[in-house]
């Protein structure tokens, strides 16, 4: 059991039949009345977010989320297909499972992929991801007079924004929790 008082970004825990991961949470003491919990909750399952508030004291059951590394393997259009390490199992995972990811995994790539009670719901790419540009404009020189970004579309087929002097065929490093770019390879 996890009290409202002890959520932390993070944490995972039912109620009404459905498991919520804490986005983010604030303890308020208002000078008038009891405290509370205000807090930003995901669905795991459908990925909807709720805004919910809870008494300190209020207590749920935990909800154990395994997470395994998996070996992200291919698409098919419609699926895509990962393997486990450990027993080269294969699973397939719809588009909404791996939607936030997929922007930063190539083939042959390792991810976490969480479960809940056996099911795979969700992928975490690495946090940091080496990606090859396919096409980007080209700096133009003279145009660094401030902090100049512009789009470029990496091998996945995703668009970063990266500063003027990363061309085509550069491989950049991308922290994939933000979505940004960190630096040339």
């Amino acid at each position: 059991m996890i009290s409202a008082g002890d959520f932390r970004k993070g944490s995972t825990f039912e109620v009404d039949g459905q498991v919520f991961t804490v986005v983010e949470f604030m303890h308020v003491k208002p000078g008038k009345g009891a405290a509370f919990v205000r807090t930003k909750l995901r669905n795991v399952i459908t990925g909807g977010v709720i805004e919910r508030t809870f008494s300190p004291t209020e207590k749920f059951p935990e909800a154990v989320i395994e997470r395994k590394e998996m070996q992200y393997l291919y698409n098919d259009g419609e699926l895509y297909y990962f393997m486990d390490l450990n027993t080269y199992d294969q699973i397939p995972l719809n588009k909404e499972k791996v939607e936030d990811a997929i922007k930063y995994l190539k083939e042959n790539m390792n991810a976490i992929i969480k479960f809940y009670k056996g099911e795979a719901f969700s992928v975490e790419p690495p946090n940091f991801v080496e990606l090859k540009v396919i096409a980007t404009e080209p700096g133009v020189k003279g145009d660094t007079a401030t902090n100049a970004l512009k789009p470029a579309t990496v091998e996945t087929g995703a668009t970063f924004m990266v500063p003027l002097f990363v061309n085509e065929g550069d491989v950049i490093r991308i922290d994939t929790r933000t979505g940004e770019y960190m630096s040339r390879v």
